[in-house]
């Protein structure tokens, strides 16, 4: 039988902060909530096509990621494997988010 790690989970109240941002000619919504600690623990992703597939595909990405997070898995290394342009700018919507939230970072 195979055991996961345990899933570390998020304050039952937080703060989430919320940007829009563009990515090959269509815009998103994310809202990013963390752990006490202030490491991500969750992304929410959406486009402004409700129920599109770049919707669809950029809501999964992002549950993806936060059950990813959730049981251990490295943000930042996440973000590093994300598809990327030859200029080395990221080509999807949760690459971009997390390069943003970089970016804050620094």
């Amino acid at each position: 039988m195979h055991h996961s790690p345990a899933r570390e989970r998020l304050p039952d109240r937080r703060p989430a902060e919320t940007f829009e941002f563009e990515v090959a000619g269509l815009r998103y919504t994310c809202s990013v909530g963390r752990f006490g600690d202030g490491r991500i623990g969750e992304i929410f992703l959406s486009n402004h096509k409700g129920n599109s597939t770049a919707d669809t595909n950029a809501r999964d990405a992002a549950i993806a990621f936060s059950f990813a997070v959730q049981h251990g898995a490295d943000p930042e290394m996440i973000r590093q494997a994300l598809s990327r342009d030859s200029g080395g700018r990221a080509t999807g919507p949760l690459g971009r988010a997390l390069d943003l939230l970089r970016e804050d970072e620094l």
